[in-house]
């Protein structure tokens, strides 16, 4: 068969070398369009589904918003196994697919069923789902430094400058904040002045929540122009809460700081985050969406944090604490290297032995040639470059060279055998 083979390629020399062409052409676009990291994703395919109900213990969780919803999602297709974990205020199940479930169906198909069991849920909890990334997505890690700034302020540059602007970026699925100290308005109720006053807690929230709100209103015509109307009630600082009408005690109305105190304070923090033991820090993870190539995600991230960075307060920026395209190009460069050096190899072991420079030209080409194969069935069946992929192919270079050494070697000797025959 394999003398056949050759025999085809020597009479066949111009489509053998169109053949050769389509593979160079064929391996290079493979290699600039399949999606290269560092770390092999073998993470299960699978659909978050995540539910808060804050000051709920984790039996209530299970019982009202895990059991409910874990049974509305039985029955979805092509679905391995469902797990779910109940904690204090917060529900996760994970819907795990089959591995050759498309992601973005299996979503549409939770989420048509959550709308479905949203009914059986207790009024005001939605649940919600977790972002379209994988277990090894979290690709960009970056804090903000400022001199004289607290980690509340940072944290609101955080969450209302940075996250926003780096969540529009394509490919990024999900930033997600992390340290610091998220402000918010604490109203702290003393139940004697509400019993002395004949005020429950519950009118006290309604009346919060109805005074932080805008209305609309008519039209007012007037000397033949139209005026819309509309009521300002959004809460613009601390005085404005304390100045919320909750009730009346004879004929007198009773503000909201007669009952309570009113503060600015941060949320209740269930640990902290610190770099290299300097302190805490503030900062956010980008998540990548999934099937995105991870180097190219990193390097549209830093592009937009340069244009971030121009709007930051005075004195804030930006450090970067991991970045993943460096282990990304550490891996590639190992390849490069390998490839480099196996055909350095080659060549001085086929020269030193054959003393002849077109067999060392047939091994020569074959190894960069047959890597560029490899990355073609790589696109094909749609595997990721990463370490183990990359260090697979360098691995089954060392083969290569062995056959390809052997192979050139008797083809040497075969063809000086018959020269000296026909000699004789």
């Amino acid at each position: 068969m394999i003398e056949k083979i050759i025999s085809w390629s020597t009479h066949n020399r111009f489509i053998v070398w169109v053949g050769i062409l389509l593979i160079v052409i064929g391996g290079i676009y493979s290699v600039m369009t399949t999606p290269v990291d560092a770390i092999p994703d073998l993470s299960e395919n699978q659909v978050i589904v995540y539910t808060e109900w804050m000051g709920r213990n984790p039996q209530i969780m299970e019982d009202q918003i895990t059991y409910p919803l874990v049974s509305n999602l039985q029955g979805i297709p092509d679905i391995k196994a469902i797990r779910a974990s109940s904690m204090f205020g917060m529900s996760f199940i994970f819907v795990i697919f089959d591995d050759d479930a498309e992601i973005y169906w299996a979503r549409t198909r939770v989420l048509e069923r959550l709308n479905y069991a949203q009914r059986y849920l207790p009024e005001g909890v939605t649940p919600t789902l977790g972002p379209d990334g994988t277990g090894v997505g979290h690709v960009f890690w970056y804090t903000l430094q400022g001199d004289g700034y607290d980690l509340g302020e940072l944290r609101a540059v955080q969450d209302w400058y940075v996250k926003f602007a780096l969540q529009n970026v394509e490919g990024v699925s999900e930033v997600a904040s992390f340290g610091g100290f998220q402000k918010q308005y604490q109203v702290s109720i003393n139940p004697n002045k509400l019993v002395y006053y004949k005020i429950s807690a519950m009118e006290v929230a309604n009346a919060i929540k109805q005074n932080n709100r805008d209305v609309g209103g008519s039209i007012l015509e007037m000397n033949g122009m139209g005026y819309m109307i509309r009521g300002l009630g959004y809460i613009q600082d601390i005085k404005d809460i304390q100045d919320i009408s909750v009730g009346s005690y004879n004929s007198i109305p009773i503000t909201l700081k007669d009952v309570a105190n009113v503060q600015m304070s941060s949320d209740i923090r269930l640990g902290i985050v610190e770099e290299n033991g300097e302190g805490e820090v503030v900062g956010g993870v980008v998540v990548a969406r999934y099937g995105e190539n991870p180097k190219e995600v990193i390097d549209r991230v830093k592009e937009r944090l340069e244009d971030v960075e121009q709007g930051l307060p005075p004195g804030v920026t930006i450090k970067i604490a991991y970045d993943r395209s460096d282990l990304i190009e550490a891996a590639v460069a190992t390849l490069k290297e390998a490839i480099v050096e196996v055909i350095i190899v080659v060549s001085l072991v086929v020269l030193l032995f054959l003393f002849h420079l077109r067999s060392a030209l047939v091994a020569i080409v074959t190894i960069p040639l047959s890597v560029l194969i490899g990355f073609i069935l790589i696109k094909i069946f749609g595997i990721s470059l990463n370490i183990m992929s990359l260090g697979g192919i360098v691995l089954a270079i060392g083969d290569l060279v062995d056959a390809g050494v052997v192979m050139t070697e008797n083809a040497y000797k075969s063809l000086t055998n018959a020269v000296l025959k026909t000699d004789e």
